[in-house]
Protein backbone atom coordinates (compact mmCIF):
# COMPACT_ATOMS: atom_id res chain seq x y z
CA UNK A 1 0.00 0.00 0.00
CA UNK A 2 1.24 3.49 -0.83
CA UNK A 3 2.61 5.84 1.79
CA UNK A 4 2.56 8.75 -0.69
CA UNK A 5 -0.14 11.34 -1.38
CA UNK A 6 -0.08 13.56 -4.49
CA UNK A 7 -1.91 16.86 -3.96
CA UNK A 8 -2.72 19.12 -6.91
CA UNK A 9 -5.40 21.37 -5.39
CA UNK A 10 -5.72 23.25 -2.12
CA UNK A 11 -3.72 20.56 -0.31
CA UNK A 12 -0.61 21.79 -2.13
CA UNK A 13 -0.39 24.06 0.92
CA UNK A 14 1.57 21.98 3.50
CA UNK A 15 0.27 24.17 6.33
CA UNK A 16 -3.33 23.35 5.34
CA UNK A 17 -2.53 19.62 5.25
CA UNK A 18 -0.89 19.77 8.69
CA UNK A 19 -3.89 21.68 10.08
CA UNK A 20 -6.12 18.91 8.76
CA UNK A 21 -4.16 16.44 10.90
CA UNK A 22 -2.40 14.50 8.17
CA UNK A 23 0.98 13.36 9.50
CA UNK A 24 3.78 13.36 6.95
CA UNK A 25 7.55 12.96 7.08
CA UNK A 26 8.61 14.98 4.07
CA UNK A 27 7.30 16.99 1.14
CA UNK A 28 8.56 17.21 -2.45
CA UNK A 29 7.37 18.13 -5.90
CA UNK A 30 5.93 15.62 -8.36
CA UNK A 31 4.31 15.48 -11.79
CA UNK A 32 1.39 13.41 -13.05
CA UNK A 33 1.34 12.93 -16.83
CA UNK A 34 -1.76 12.39 -18.92
CA UNK A 35 -4.05 14.78 -17.04
CA UNK A 36 -4.79 18.48 -16.95
CA UNK A 37 -5.90 20.66 -14.08
CA UNK A 38 -9.51 21.83 -14.17
CA UNK A 39 -11.57 23.80 -11.67
CA UNK A 40 -14.77 21.97 -12.56
CA UNK A 41 -15.60 20.34 -9.21
CA UNK A 42 -18.51 22.37 -7.86
CA UNK A 43 -17.96 23.79 -4.38
CA UNK A 44 -20.53 22.56 -1.87
CA UNK A 45 -20.35 25.83 0.09
CA UNK A 46 -20.28 28.14 -2.96
CA UNK A 47 -21.99 26.39 -5.92
CA UNK A 48 -20.82 29.04 -8.41
CA UNK A 49 -17.16 28.31 -7.58
CA UNK A 50 -14.91 25.50 -8.74
CA UNK A 51 -12.38 23.36 -6.92
CA UNK A 52 -9.47 21.48 -8.47
CA UNK A 53 -9.94 18.26 -10.39
CA UNK A 54 -7.93 16.11 -12.77
CA UNK A 55 -9.22 15.54 -16.30
CA UNK A 56 -7.62 12.92 -18.55
CA UNK A 57 -5.64 14.53 -21.39
CA UNK A 58 -2.70 12.67 -22.91
CA UNK A 59 -0.96 15.86 -23.99
CA UNK A 60 -0.94 17.49 -20.55
CA UNK A 61 0.60 17.07 -17.12
CA UNK A 62 -0.13 18.41 -13.66
CA UNK A 63 2.45 19.37 -11.07
CA UNK A 64 1.74 19.05 -7.40
CA UNK A 65 3.02 18.35 -3.93
CA UNK A 66 3.98 14.83 -2.90
CA UNK A 67 3.60 14.01 0.80
CA UNK A 68 5.45 11.04 2.29
CA UNK A 69 2.94 9.97 4.94
CA UNK A 70 3.97 8.55 8.31
CA UNK A 71 2.07 5.39 7.39
CA UNK A 72 -0.44 4.21 4.80
CA UNK A 73 -3.41 4.65 7.15
CA UNK A 74 -2.88 8.43 7.22
CA UNK A 75 -4.60 8.88 3.85
CA UNK A 76 -7.94 8.00 5.46
CA UNK A 77 -7.76 11.31 7.35
CA UNK A 78 -7.85 13.16 4.02
CA UNK A 79 -10.88 11.19 2.82
CA UNK A 80 -13.05 13.09 5.30
CA UNK A 81 -11.97 16.46 3.89
CA UNK A 82 -12.38 15.31 0.29
CA UNK A 83 -15.78 13.77 1.15
CA UNK A 84 -14.75 10.45 -0.36
CA UNK A 85 -16.57 8.78 -2.10
CA UNK A 86 -19.30 11.42 -2.53
CA UNK A 87 -17.22 14.29 -3.96
CA UNK A 88 -13.95 12.58 -4.86
CA UNK A 89 -12.70 9.05 -5.33
CA UNK A 90 -9.26 8.15 -4.06
CA UNK A 91 -7.10 6.38 -6.64
CA UNK A 92 -3.51 5.25 -7.02
CA UNK A 93 -1.55 6.94 -9.81
CA UNK A 94 2.09 6.88 -10.89
CA UNK A 95 3.86 10.22 -10.47
CA UNK A 96 7.38 11.35 -11.27
CA UNK A 97 9.48 12.93 -8.55
CA UNK A 98 13.06 13.73 -9.43
CA UNK A 99 14.18 10.75 -11.52
CA UNK A 100 11.80 8.29 -9.84
CA UNK A 101 8.36 7.03 -10.81
CA UNK A 102 6.36 6.14 -7.71
CA UNK A 103 2.82 5.11 -6.82
CA UNK A 104 0.80 7.66 -4.86
CA UNK A 105 -2.76 8.28 -3.76
CA UNK A 106 -4.66 11.16 -5.37
CA UNK A 107 -8.28 12.21 -5.80
CA UNK A 108 -10.56 12.51 -8.85
CA UNK A 109 -13.86 14.37 -8.66
CA UNK A 110 -17.06 12.38 -9.02
CA UNK A 111 -18.65 13.40 -12.36
CA UNK A 112 -21.95 13.99 -10.52
CA UNK A 113 -20.39 17.02 -8.78
CA UNK A 114 -18.56 18.55 -11.76
CA UNK A 115 -19.76 21.39 -13.95
CA UNK A 116 -18.22 23.32 -16.84
CA UNK A 117 -17.48 27.04 -16.61
CA UNK A 118 -16.54 27.26 -12.93
CA UNK A 119 -13.65 29.29 -11.55
CA UNK A 120 -11.99 29.12 -8.13
CA UNK A 121 -12.18 31.73 -5.41
CA UNK A 122 -8.95 33.68 -4.81
CA UNK A 123 -8.55 32.26 -1.27
CA UNK A 124 -8.80 28.74 -2.69
CA UNK A 125 -6.27 29.43 -5.45
CA UNK A 126 -3.88 30.89 -2.87
CA UNK A 127 -3.61 27.41 -1.31
CA UNK A 128 -2.39 26.06 -4.66
CA UNK A 129 0.08 28.92 -4.97
CA UNK A 130 1.45 28.06 -1.51
CA UNK A 131 2.97 24.99 -3.19
CA UNK A 132 5.40 27.26 -5.05
CA UNK A 133 8.60 25.75 -3.56
CA UNK A 134 7.64 22.39 -5.10
CA UNK A 135 6.57 23.60 -8.56
CA UNK A 136 8.45 24.57 -11.69
CA UNK A 137 8.56 28.28 -12.45
CA UNK A 138 6.41 27.80 -15.57
CA UNK A 139 3.73 25.84 -13.76
CA UNK A 140 3.59 28.35 -10.89
CA UNK A 141 3.22 31.22 -13.36
CA UNK A 142 0.45 29.35 -15.15
CA UNK A 143 -1.40 28.88 -11.85
CA UNK A 144 -0.85 32.55 -11.02
CA UNK A 145 -2.76 33.53 -14.18
CA UNK A 146 -5.91 31.53 -13.33
CA UNK A 147 -8.90 33.87 -13.27
CA UNK A 148 -10.89 33.73 -10.06
CA UNK A 149 -14.57 34.51 -9.48
CA UNK A 150 -13.72 37.28 -7.05
CA UNK A 151 -10.93 39.03 -9.00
Amino acid sequence: MSHLYFAYGSNMNPQRVATRGLRFERVSGATLAGVRLAFDKQSREHPSCGHANLVFDRAERVEGVLYALEDAAEIARMDRFERTPINYSREIVVVTTGNLRVAAWTYFANPAVTREGLRPERAYLDHLLAGRPYLSRDYFERLSRVRCVDD
